[in-house]
């Protein structure tokens, strides 16, 4: 494996219309890119929608990437963020079963510790929210899976926004 490979994100703005999000995850399938994360919404403006996008790839493959991109006519406007200041995160839902009334304890001070809501309860389980940045949600997944026997993990992928001020991810 090449050892530029690294992982490099795009903003995308595009048309919200029918068969625009099947045509970008098209291309990507299409050239033999992987997709590591893909999130899109509308924008303020109804009509165009804003797709954040992580793949892992060298500075090569990532060019192509970006040219293909900028040649799709449903495409408004390509931004590389590997470069820039971004305000990153990503929603991470874990649902933690059959707990016992020590674990539900030890969950309360995991959300407390990472910011985290406890969103949902039951006799003998306890949902999670975190809304924070892909690597601290892997840190999380990575002491959740080790803590407790039986859970449930469903991430949003990433979304972010060009910084106003100097801060990073």
């Amino acid at each position: 494996m090449d050892n530029n490979m690294k992982k490099r994100w795009i903003s995308l703005y595009v048309e919200n219309q029918v068969g625009v999000l099947s045509k970008i995850s098209g291309l990507f399938s299409g050239k033999c890119y992987n997709l590591d994360s893909l999130t899109v919404g509308t924008t303020e403006d109804p009509t165009v929608s804003r797709m954040t996008i992580a793949t892992v790839s060298d500075d090569e493959t990532f060019e192509q990437i970006k040219k293909q991109l900028n040649r799709m006519i449903e495409v408004i406007k390509v931004i590389d963020f590997t470069d820039v200041f971004v305000r990153m995160k990503e929603i991470l839902y874990i649902k933690v079963l059959k707990c016992t009334p020590e674990d539900k304890v030890e969950i309360f001070q995991i959300a407390e510790t990472f910011k985290a809501k406890v969103i949902d309860y039951g006799k003998d389980s306890l949902l999670v929210e975190f809304v924070q940045t892909a690597t601290k949600n892997d840190a999380v997944v990575k002491l959740m899976k080790e803590e407790f026997k039986s859970i449930e993990v469903v991430r949003g992928g990433s979304v972010g926004i060009e910084s106003i001020s100097m801060m990073e991810r």
